[in-house]
């Protein structure tokens, strides 16, 4: 049997982060660093000082002390002091850290500080968070959630600094932490459809999304689904589709599929064992609904995922 919890705890371990934090940056005077194009999530956040976060398509942002930053698979970006400094490479100046730090310009008390990382997710499973995300989120320290994504950034910060034992540990931890505050604000922040996010502050979807998630393999119908979340059929309907983006069944199936995925990939039951654990009666049903969404019959995608992948020079994470 599959086991789950909670849309969001379901979700964050079929994508299997991977962090990579700091180093942190110190800079005063005038300066400014160009990031590369990347994939998944960056993240970060000031810890004292001022500076732009400038995002090819969008207006340049000033972020304050206590300041948050999310970017969501985000074109090239500058982080700068003002919008006049010309961009140098950012890749060769996080090289040269010195213990978990980038120092731009001489030490000083009035100098910009800032903690940022990377998200990493499985691939297979990355549109899950990723699809549901803009290019840029910014939480403000004055925001409803401001203090407490603060408090997360500067311990952040202080661990990168302080080689004690357990350290890598305890910054993936922080991070994930940190990723769900900052979704849980994106989420508070729009009034476009958000996914599973945004549908889990809605009481009546979020009671149906919640079901769901504990129980994948029941034979949910929408009659079930629109009585659990004391509606009608039809307002449910056009409730879920509004925040979640997609209509309540087709969610379904699609979280079934993305639970296949990752079981096909680890190996860990038979084809028909995952039909029945994801609510299919038989084999062929469940292989129909597969490669309808996934492109491909369950077990060439279980034979693919089983070949070893080839090593590759260029597997490691960029700096942030």
């Amino acid at each position: 049997m599959l086991g789950f919890r909670d849309p969001v705890a379901d979700a964050i371990s079929l994508l299997e982060p991977r962090t990579v934090i700091g180093p942190n940056l110190r800079a005063v005077g005038e300066w400014a660093l160009r990031f590369d194009t990347f994939l998944h999530v960056r993240i970060g956040g000031l810890v004292r000082g001022t500076c732009w976060l400038i995002l090819e398509g969008h207006e340049p942002v000033l972020l304050h002390a206590g300041d948050t930053f999310m970017l969501g698979n985000p074109p090239p970006y500058v982080l700068a002091s003002t919008l006049d400094a010309t961009p140098r490479p950012a890749e060769p100046v996080w090289a040269g850290a010195d213990d978990g730090l980038v120092r731009i310009g001489q030490e000083s008390e009035d100098d910009l500080y800032l903690c940022v990382g990377h998200i990493g997710f499985d691939e297979q499973n990355a549109a899950l968070l990723t699809d549901l995300l803009p290019p840029l989120v910014v939480v403000r320290a004055a925001d409803p959630r401001g203090l407490e994504l603060g408090q997360l950034i500067a311990l952040l910060a202080a661990e990168v600094r302080v080689a004690a034992a357990g350290g890598p540990l305890v910054q993936n931890h922080l991070a994930q932490v940190l990723l769900v505050h900052m979704l849980r604000a994106h989420a508070g922040q729009t009034d476009r459809p958000t996914g599973w996010l945004g549908a889990l502050n809605d009481d009546g979807i979020g009671t149906a999304l919640r079901a769901v998630h504990a129980d994948v393999a029941h034979s949910w119908t929408l009659n079930e689904l629109a009585e659990m979340s004391h509606m009608s059929r039809s307002a449910f309907a056009q409730s879920f589709k509004k925040h979640v983006g997609v209509p309540p069944l087709e969610y379904l199936i699609q979280w079934r599929m993305s639970l296949a995925r990752d079981a096909l990939a680890r190996d860990t039951m038979s084809i028909s064992e995952l039909a029945r654990a994801t609510g299919y009666q038989s084999e062929s049903a469940f292989s129909t609904a597969f490669r309808r969404v996934v492109g491909s019959s369950p077990r060439q995608f279980r034979n693919l995922a089983r070949k070893p992948e080839p090593a590759s020079a260029g597997s490691a994470v960029s700096p942030p």
